[in-house]
């Protein structure tokens, strides 16, 4: 079943909800890959209403080159949905359905978490995400709503939203989905050709070696160690490696005891911006 306004939306939902029905809601943004298929499962296992929501948010482009080619493909979508379960309801707008007359973003103060790596690199991306998120938490109204920890920065801002506008949501984090060479799930994935994509598993293969050395190294020469390796790699550019604890998201250099720290990572291949973590201690 696709849904278009939230008007419709509500009128088919309300009813459930009142009846004591529990509703969980996966946003995305299509092009659905096996990644989101985990975090729909995941929904359904917890829930007894799924909700996917299916909207290309143009608030959270910062280059407008990156909105116009972000792939759109409802109908395959809700083919993959439907595999999953045929009563998952698919809940896709207009940018005016969910918008109204202004598509704007609003201003969001979430803290230090949304300063630096995304925030940093893709200034006024958090505001778009923010938005659009509170947007589609009003027109769904979920108990639970699933995110990825691919977007663990993301994650994080989504959580402070929660606790901004005070909505009645929990936010359940969902382990990074990965194919068998530990590439990170990702609708820009398709747009990568074979070779782009065997290339690309040299993410996973360095956060994995970020991991095995931070115990016995220090920052600095784990990240010199990445930007030696990735420099030596053609048509791929890092934008950053980033080593931070998890309740700050701030880059450190120093570790500290009994702080948990996470890597993460924003690399370019020909063109296509890739992003991954990966938990380090």
């Amino acid at each position: 079943m696709i849904l278009y306004t939230p008007a419709e939306l509500s009128a088919f939902i309300d009813p459930l909800k009142h009846k004591g029905r529990t509703v969980g809601f996966v946003p995305t943004m299509g092009a659905l890959h096996k990644g989101h298929i985990t975090l729909a499962a995941q929904a359904l296992h917890e829930c007894s209403i799924v909700v996917i929501s299916i909207f290309v948010n143009p608030t959270q482009f910062n280059k407008p080159e990156d909105l116009e080619h972000y792939p759109r493909t409802l109908q395959a979508d809700a083919m993959l949905i439907a595999q999953l379960d045929p009563n998952i309801i698919i809940f896709a707008p207009t940018a005016r359905d969910l918008y109204g007359d202004r598509v704007v973003a609003k201003s969001y103060d979430f803290g230090v978490i949304a300063t630096a790596m995304e925030g940093q690199f893709r200034p006024g991306h958090f505001d778009g995400v923010g938005t659009v998120v509170n947007l589609l938490f009003r027109a769904v109204n979920p108990d639970k709503a699933y995110f990825g920890e691919k977007d663990y920065q993301q994650l994080k801002v989504v959580e402070k939203l929660v606790e901004i506008e005070a909505l009645p949501v929990q936010i359940v984090p969902c382990a990074i989905a990965r194919n068998p060479e530990g590439l990170a799930l990702s609708s820009r994935n398709a747009r990568l050709t074979a070779s782009e994509r065997a290339q690309a598993t040299i993410i996973y293969r360095m956060l994995k070696e970020a991991q095995s050395r931070f115990a016995s190294e220090d920052i600095p020469a784990i990240q010199a160690l990445l930007q030696q390796t990735f420099a030596q790699e053609e048509n791929m550019e890092l934008e950053y490696f980033d080593i931070a604890p998890v309740d700050t998201l701030l880059p450190s250099i120093h570790k500290a005891k009994n702080i948990k720290y996470r890597a993460f990572i924003a690399v370019m291949i020909s063109g296509i911006r890739l992003i991954d973590n990966m938990q380090l201690n």
